[in-house]
C-alpha cells in the first residue's frame, strides 16, 4: 500500500488508491484514520478490499488526522472541502462517489452541495448534520453531554478505554484492543483531538441539505453509542431523494462488527447489484481445540472467575494463532476453530497453545486435518471441517491428534508422531488412521 500526498494550499493530504473498478469511490473515516496504522488491522483490510472490489477506492486522511498536515489554521469545514477536491485532483478523479463516515460525512455533504458536478453519488455512514441538540434539532447531544464525551476521551486517549463506545464488539479481542490503543495515539494528539472536537461541535450543515443533487445513501447502525440513529433518520428525510437504511449493530467504527452489511448496501447502491456470495473450494488445514474438564473447572471456580479465566485463555490462543499465521474461524464456549495454509504450522500452533495455557493450569485437546473445504465469506464448511472436529473429539487430555493426511503432508518437517490406530469417526463412513504428536 503506497501513500501519496495531495497539495491543498500549503497543506499535504495523505491518500492512497486501491483497486481499478469502473467507479471512483473517494473515502475517509473522519478522525479514525491513519493510512499506515489502518493496514495493520485485518478488519480494515477486508473492509477496504471489499470496497475496492467494485471501485477505484481513493482513501485519505483528513486535515489534522493521521499522516496529513494540520496547517496553520484549525481544520474547519471549508478547508476540509478544499482538501477533498485536492485529493480528487491528485488522483486524477474528475467525478466520484463520495463516502463520508462519522465526522467525514459532514464534509462530504458540504462538498456534494458545493461541487455537484464532481459528485455522482453520496454515501453517508453514522453521521449528522448538526452535532448539538437545539429546539429545532432534538437529535444531538446536549452541551454537557458533549463536554463529558470530549473530556473523557482526551483523558483516556491512547488507552482504548473508549472502545465501549466506539467499537464494543471488539472488546473481547485483546489483539484488537492493543492495536486500537496504539491507533488512537497515531491519529492525533490529545490537544489535536480537542481542536477537532471543537470544529465538530460547531458545525451545522442543515441549510445545505436541500441543495444536494447527488443520489444519496444514508446508512446508520441502530445502536450507535456515539451518534444516535435519529441523526441518520433526519438526514434521510432532509436530503432530497435520499435512501435511508438502518443497520443492526452498536459499533460506531464501520469496519468493526458486521462491515459486510455496510459494503453490501454500498455496492448495490453504486452498481445496482449486491455481491454474489463468495463461495469457493480451497485446500485448508483445520485446527480444533477445546479445554479439558471445562465443566468441572467452571463449577469449581464460579461464573465470574471462570469468565475471567476464559478471557485469559482466549487471549493466549489468539496470540499463538497470530504467531503461526492461523485464521480464527469460530469460537464457541471454550473451543476454537482456526484454519492454516500449512499443516506443520497448525501442529506447531496447537503445541504452542498447549504450552501457553498450562500457565493457567488448563489443559487442551486438539485435532488437525487437511482437506478440501467450502469457503463462504470468512467461514469454512464441508467434510474436512467435520473430520477435524471429530479428530479433536477423539483426542485425549493434553493430546494433539492428527489425521494420516496431515502426518503424510508434514513428512520431513521433524515433527514426530505415535500411531494411534484406526478410528471410526462419527458421521464419517470410512475409518481413519490417527496419529498423536509427540511432545
Amino acid at each position: 500500500m503506497d501513500v501519496a500526498y495531495a497539495r491543498s494550499g500549503d497543506v499535504h493530504i495523505a491518500y492512497t488508491v486501491l483497486g481499478d473498478g469502473p467507479i471512483d469511490l473517494v473515502y475517509t473515516n473522519g478522525i479514525w484514520s491513519n493510512l499506515e496504522a489502518l493496514w495493520e488491522e485485518p478488519r480494515w483490510v477486508r473492509y477496504a478490499e471489499r470496497l475496492a472490489s467494485f471501485s477505484r477506492l481513493i482513501v485519505f486522511d483528513m486535515r489534522g488526522v493521521g499522516l496529513s498536515d494540520r496547517g496553520g489554521e484549525p481544520p474547519f469545514l471549508e478547508l476540509m472541502v478544499e482538501d477533498a477536491g485536492a485529493v480528487m485532483d491528485a488522483a486524477s478523479s474528475e467525478t466520484a462517489a463520495l463516502f463520508g463516515a462519522g465526522r467525514a460525512g459532514v464534509m462530504a455533504m458540504l462538498f456534494a452541495a458545493t461541487h455537484p458536478e464532481r459528485v455522482r453519488a453520496l454515501v453517508l455512514y453514522d453521521t449528522w448534520a448538526k452535532n448539538l441538540r437545539s429546539d429545532d434539532h432534538p437529535y444531538g447531544a446536549t452541551t454537557a453531554e458533549d463536554d463529558a464525551f470530549v473530556n473523557r476521551f482526551v483523558a483516556e486517549m491512547g488507552t482504548a478505554q473508549n472502545l465501549d463506545l466506539q467499537a464494543p464488539s471488539g472488546l473481547g479481542d485483546e489483539r484488537f484492543v492493543r492495536w486500537w490503543a496504539r491507533f488512537e495515539r497515531l491519529i492525533t494528539s490529545p490537544a489535536g483531538f480537542r481542536e477537532l472536537a471543537e470544529v465538530r461541535r460547531n458545525s451545522d450543515v442543515r441549510a445545505v441539505l436541500p441543495l444536494i443533487q447527488a443520489p444519496t445513501l444514508v446508512l446508520h447502525r441502530a445502536g450507535d453509542r456515539i451518534v444516535p440513529v435519529d441523526q441518520g433518520r433526519y438526514l434521510g428525510q432532509a436530503i432530497p431523494n435520499a435512501r435511508f437504511v438502518e443497520l443492526a449493530g452498536d459499533d460506531h467504527i464501520p469496519f468493526v462488527g458486521d462491515a459486510d452489511a455496510i459494503v453490501d448496501e454500498v455496492q448495490e447502491f453504486l452498481t445496482g447489484a449486491r455481491p454474489i456470495p463468495d463461495t469457493d473450494r480451497v485446500l485448508a488445514t483445520v485446527l480444533f481445540t477445546d479445554i479439558v474438564g471445562s465443566t468441572e473447572r467452571a463449577a469449581a471456580l464460579g461464573d465470574r472467575s471462570w469468565r475471567e479465566l476464559l478471557q485469559q485463555h482466549h487471549a493466549l490462543v489468539r496470540s499463538e494463532l497470530e504467531r503461526f499465521r492461523g485464521v480464527e474461524i469460530d469460537t464457541a464456549g471454550d473451543g476454537f476453530m482456526a484454519s492454516f495454509d500449512g499443516p506443520a504450522r497448525a501442529i506447531r500452533c496447537a503445541c504452542a497453545i498447549q504450552d501457553a495455557v498450562s500457565q493457567l493450569r488448563l489443559e487442551i485437546r486438539a485435532g488437525v486435518h487437511t482437506g478440501e473445504c467450502e469457503r463462504i465469506g470468512d467461514k469454512l464448511s464441508g467434510i474436512a471441517v467435520h473430520i477435524a472436529a471429530r479428530v479433536a473429539g477423539t483426542a485425549g487430555p493434553g493430546q494433539v491428534l492428527v489425521s494420516q493426511t496431515v502426518r503424510d503432508l508434514v513428512a520431513g518437517s521433524g515433527i514426530e508422531f505415535e500411531d494411534r490406530g484406526e478410528h471410526r469417526l462419527k458421521g464419517v463412513s470410512e475409518t481413519w488412521r490417527l496419529f498423536a504428536v509427540r511432545p
